[in-house]
């Protein structure tokens, strides 16, 4: 209960801090000779906002998001091209790496066909001696 009270002071205090007045008085010199004063009092309820401050600050604001978000976008391109650049080099290694390996599975092959080669001349040159030995 006694924070509804005072939440409603505050809040009227509020209101009534709002509120703005003016009073001016006028006096006239009246034909006769008197004098007549006049007193008039404009009041204005409510805040006053200066709505050309608010969209100036607004304004800015939407600058810095917008040179934040050019920012991110940068730094994200700068990333994307890294990232492909990497990728690319990674390509190129494994393609060489593939190049050497069927290089050397060649020459692996060449070189098992020339002992193989070897080999059955000189089975067959076994053959030879063992059958000429046999002749004999």
């Amino acid at each position: 209960m006694k924070k509804n009270i005072l939440s409603a002071l505050m809040i009227a205090a509020l209101v009534v801090s709002c509120t703005k007045s003016t009073t001016k008085t006028e006096k006239v010199e009246n034909p006769d000779g008197s004098v007549t004063t006049t007193t008039t009092t404009v009041s204005e309820n409510g805040v006053g906002v200066d709505t050309s401050k608010i969209n100036k600050t607004k304004e800015e604001v939407q600058t810095k998001v917008d040179e934040a978000g050019n920012k991110i976008d940068q730094a994200a391109e700068k990333a994307k091209n890294q990232i492909d650049a990497t990728a690319d080099k990674t390509k190129e290694d494994l393609h060489k790496a593939g190049q050497d390996i069927k290089t050397e599975a060649n020459k692996v092959g060449k070189d098992v066909k020339d002992a193989a080669a070897k080999g059955a001349s000189k089975v067959e040159e076994g053959a030879k001696k063992l059958k000429e030995d046999l002749s004999k």
